[in-house]
């Protein structure tokens, strides 16, 4: 046995394996979801009326494209055939200005469809960022970080192209298609038909393509995943990869995963490189037709240059649709494979919620009292907790010890209900903590960590994290009791300095200072230590205990312990072991009893 604190039943766990990401989201969906379509389309409503425009811009960018090659037709067929150029500038005016509101409409529909893609990006990312931040500790302990940023990044992209640019082109272009077959009908139906020859080729070309499409998006954006859930892991853990001289075997693991996402990404590529070009193809070859059968018909004087001419152009267009419609396809799918990840997640059920009926918790004393209380983070896991009973007085410091993976920071985190109960009941000042409201209750509990979270912001924003108004006076006076003043003004920039990501730039004793201060500020009725003391020198020790006598003053307070000072201060003491309160007491009493916490105390801290 060792005595430990902060030893959490859960948490990352062993590192995860090439299959772990490599499975990351294989289960195929369906080619068209009415449910994940209809959820994508309820984000376009806030801004129907700007997609209202949009079409109608396109709809006015589909008549001009239609307009001008029939406006050639008119030019050569009435006015250069016959010799006459009484309104032949005209007609090149008409077609030049036609041209400019082409331009024209098209720069405003792009400008107005961008504007939404951005609004659409925005409101998806926050719904999913908001959904994240209510779900419980347990759900991200299971799931890889970097998988979770995919969702939130890649996957949300992938929809706001198909909602903000994909609805508008895939009606555009049907608009166009079927405007062009009208058009070409009424000109000339014989050399119509004769030119859509190529069409069951098309659709023949297209279906195969589809078969696979499906497929091959779905496996990019599960290897884009696995791409950045690894490299997120690498990067939290380089110190861990570093120490154990991984990085040749980090190196090769992630070129594997890497690998598979090439890999992934050119098999899907490949599909519309050969699709793609098969399109082009058929469509050089309906321009032979024209030309070949056209041109007989002109030399038989049975169709006119200009209809001839005019068939050349609808044709050319005629194809850059189909063309069109096919990305749409594969942007559809990715849109579709993201869509079915991203609602899976906004659909994560929050196992904690507030009771309908829920009060505030406000003015309390600060009695917590544990009632029978059972718990274990899985249904199919070992019990972590087993009818635990223990009452900490207003004002108290009780500590909290046992054996690594007895459950002692399950009890910390339990309090502060990042996980339920599964059976019993906590209260405070004799109120069931599932009645009252979360936030209310979290405001009355500060943690104080082994390895405090310090966010990448001054100094003076992570002390003031949970009282963002309070002045610069309250701000530094914490600091003064926390200890933490004297080193915050030796440093370059006082309380403006920024901490780098991870608190890289402070000591652990500095980031747990403040910490400390951070937690003073709030004032909590509550405090739990969690191995607050371990893994500091002895020196900066000696700061945090004074700190902490500062915290604890006229405070209930939950120590999870390591060090020898904390335990023989505290005014009782529990020891945990399996699951269940082995022994309680005060320090002295407890070795007296010569039981497990005299056996525990004689290893780890007869040297002090």
């Amino acid at each position: 046995m060792s005595f430990s604190i902060g030893s959490s039943t859960f948490g990352m766990g062993p590192r995860s394996t090439l299959e772990d990401f490599g499975s990351i989201d294989q289960q195929g969906g369906e080619i068209y979801n009415r449910k994940v379509v209809s959820r994508m389309l309820s984000y376009l409503r806030p801004h129907q009326w700007k997609m209202l425009a949009a079409f109608i811009l396109t709809l006015a960018e589909s008549g001009l494209t239609l307009l001008t090659p029939y406006l050639v037709k008119i030019a050569i067929d009435q006015y250069i055939t016959p010799g006459r150029r009484d309104g032949l500038l005209m007609i090149a005016l008409q077609i030049a200005a036609a041209y400019v509101v082409l331009f024209m409409v098209s720069s405003a529909q792009r400008y107005i469809l961008s504007w939404v893609g951005q609004k659409v990006l925005s409101t998806l990312r926050g719904d999913l960022f908001h959904h994240l931040q209510r779900l419980q500790p347990g759900y991200h302990d299971r799931h890889i970080v970097g998988v979770t940023v995919s969702r939130v990044i890649n996957d949300v992209a992938e929809i706001n192209e198909l909602l903000s640019q994909g609805v508008i082109t895939l009606l555009g272009d049907l608009v166009v298609l079927v405007g062009i077959i009208i058009i070409m009908l009424s000109m000339n139906a014989k050399l119509a038909l004769l030119t859509f020859i190529v069409l069951p080729l098309m659709v023949l070309a297209t279906w195969l393509f589809s078969r696979q499409a499906r497929k091959a998006f779905r496996e990019t954006r599960s290897k884009v995943a696995a791409v950045v859930g690894d490299l997120a892991e690498d990067i939290n853990g380089m110190r861990a990869i570093q120490a154990f001289t991984q990085e040749e075997a980090s190196q090769t693991r992630f070129e594997q995963i890497n690998r598979e996402n090439r890999n992934a990404y050119i098999s899907a590529m490949n599909l519309s490189f050969v699709f793609l070009p098969a399109v082009e193809f058929l469509g050089m070859l309906a321009t032979v037709i024209v030309l070949w059968f056209g041109g007989h018909f002109v030399l038989q004087e049975t169709v006119t240059l200009g209809v001839l001419v005019a068939f050349l152009n609808y044709v050319t267009r005629f194809f850059q649709p189909i063309q069109e419609l096919s990305r749409m396809y594969t942007t559809f799918q990715s849109a579709m494979a993201g869509g079915e990840q991203v609602f899976k997640l906004l659909d994560t059920p929050l196992e904690i919620t507030d009771a309908p009926d829920a009060d505030e918790l406000v003015d309390i004393n600060g009695k917590i009292t544990f009632d029978h209380v059972t718990f274990q983070y899985q249904p199919d896991t070992p019990i972590v907790l087993n009818d635990i009973n223990l009452i900490i007085e207003p004002g108290k410091t009780v500590a909290i010890v046992g054996p690594t993976g007895a459950g002692k920071t399950t009890i910390a985190n339990l309090i502060t209900r990042f996980y339920e109960v599964t059976s019993g009941k906590i209260l405070i000042d004799n109120r069931d903590i599932r009645s009252v409201t979360m936030q209310s209750l979290r405001q009355q509990v500060r943690i104080i960590s082994q390895d405090p979270f310090l966010f990448s912001r001054t100094i003076r924003e992570n002390i003031c994290y949970g009282v963002p108004d309070a002045t610069d006076e309250a701000i530094e006076e914490a600091a003064r009791k926390a200890n933490a003043h004297e080193f915050i003004i030796r440093l370059p920039d006082g309380y403006n300095t920024r901490i780098l990501e991870g608190g890289v730039n402070l000591s652990q004793g500095q980031r747990q200072l403040v910490s400390i201060a951070r937690a003073l500020l709030t004032d909590p009725r509550i405090l739990i230590l969690d191995e607050a003391t371990a893994n500091i020198d002895t020196i900066t020790e000696i700061l945090i205990q004074e700190a902490l006598a500062r915290l604890l003053k006229d405070r209930t307070a939950v120590v999870i312990a390591h060090r020898l000072s904390t335990v023989r201060n505290a005014d009782w003491v529990y020891v945990i072991d399996n699951g269940q309160i082995a022994e309680q007491g005060t320090h002295t009493d407890l070795i007296g009893k010569n039981g497990l916490y005299a056996h525990l105390y004689q290893r780890q801290f007869m040297d002090q």
